[in-house]
């Protein structure tokens, strides 16, 4: 038991996949789904659905699964209206149909801002928008340890900034980004700000109206659902005046103006069912319940990681330095990072390294995780990049400490 009370035995019983045995310390690339969105996904392919706005049973049941998940996303991310959500494939995806639309408005002397700290599908779309329209781009970066200050990002932003992209946490080492200091500075000058959420919404309790992003996207992959994605407006006249390129035909109003083509029904199907699974986490139907009491529960297990990591000598560790949390979870308000850790060996290549974790049952990630411009930053981009462990909502004690013993054995 936490020390919020959350019940990681209950909550890890839901999983099917986790019964192998292994330590499954992949999350931040993604987490398994609990048995409840499984039989949501079936269920929907076992009754049958259609193309929506038929007038017959199966097409009702494709509208109700798509209104269902507009709401779940909301739910999820503290949004005030599901008209706000959009829904789309994955956050890449998204982002190049948004850029695609908001570059329409775009000419040269306009800037664009984006982060060395971000995953490149919130770099570049916006950079190549920029290359068509003439726009300027003017890039924020890292500071010494490895975060991105506020001041990096707001002191780029000017009267003609028209788009300011960053990142909630990075996906790379796990570096929260003070979000409500960014977008207000993007606010006052009338700029757009896209903030990518999907590493931060696995591991914090979402408001997006505190964090005051005009868009944030989030991959329900990363949070115990399926493959599916959604960019969620604090409020939807956001999307109002955005006009996005489609196809003759297509809706030209409301959110499913941005959606190309025939949505994942029972994918849809699953979001709603992990949403609910988020709320029973708290035995509640508050889903931002479940996400602070899994907060101070991932909180725990990343500080037995990342300090047990800074006593192996041979071990460099990435990132800043304090405490991991949520916003919003208790005791989280100086939260710098969330709780994954990226690390090298010393004598090792973090490929071998991997290799090794593998053989002991353990599962891990090497690479630079698509966050180019912060693997340049960090001087590992061209060597492999980082070791990457990083617990859940799910994961237990055992499956640290079986991480740590493997890599303490690894003495150059």
């Amino acid at each position: 038991m936490s020390p919020a009370g959350f019940d990681v035995s209950r909550v890890r019983a839901q999983y099917p996949a986790l019964g192998d045995g292994r330590a499954w310390l992949d999350g931040a690339a993604g987490t398994q789904v609990p048995e409840p969105v499984i039989e949501a996904v079936a269920a929907a392919m076992r009754a049958g659905v259609a193309n929506q706005g038929g007038m017959f049973p199966a097409a009702r049941r494709a509208d109700a699964l798509v209104d269902a998940a507009r709401r779940a996303f909301a739910a999820f991310t503290g949004a005030p209206d599901p008209a706000g959500v959009v829904l789309g494939p994955t956050m890449s995806a998204l982002t190049v149909r948004l850029a695609t639309a908001l570059e329409q408005a775009w000419g040269p002397g306009d800037e664009i801002v984006v982060t060395e700290a971000d995953h490149e599908a919130n770099v570049a779309p916006w950079t190549r928008a920029a290359a068509r329209t003439g726009a300027t781009v003017r890039t924020a970066r890292l500071g010494a340890d490895g975060g991105l200050p506020a001041d990096a990002v707001t002191s780029l932003i000017g009267p003609r900034t028209r788009l300011v992209a960053l990142t909630a946490a990075s996906n790379l080492t796990g570096a929260r980004v003070d979000v409500a200091a960014v977008t207000a500075a993007a606010r006052a000058v009338g700029a757009t700000s896209v903030v990518d959420g999907v590493h931060h919404a696995a591991y914090s309790a979402v408001d997006v109206r505190a964090l005051g992003a005009d868009l944030y996207a989030t991959s329900a992959h990363k949070w115990a659902g399926p493959h599916v994605a959604a960019l969620v407006a604090a409020d939807p006249a956001v999307l109002d005046d955005i006009d996005p390129p489609r196809p003759a035909g297509a809706p030209a109003s409301g959110p499913a103006r941005f959606e190309q083509g025939t949505n994942p029904f029972p994918a849809l199907a699953g979001v709603a069912a992990a949403v609910a699974h988020w709320a029973g986490m708290a035995d509640g139907d508050d889903p931002r319940a479940g996400q602070r009491a899994a907060a101070a529960h991932t909180a725990a297990l990343g500080a037995r990681l990342w300090s047990a990591l800074g006593e192996q000598p041979h071990v460099r560790r990435y990132g800043p330095e304090g405490p991991e949390g949520a916003e919003g979870a208790a005791g989280s308000d100086a939260a710098v990072r969330t709780p994954i850790a990226a690390f090298r060996v010393a004598g090792r290549t973090p490929a071998q390294v991997v290799a090794a974790l593998d053989a002991a049952g353990v599962n891990a990630w090497a690479g630079y995780a698509y966050a180019w411009g912060a693997a340049g930053a960090l001087g590992v981009r061209e060597d492999g990049g980082l070791v990457r462990l990083s617990p859940n909502h799910y994961s237990r004690a055992w499956e640290v400490d079986r991480a740590l013993d493997v890599l303490a054995a690894l003495t150059p």
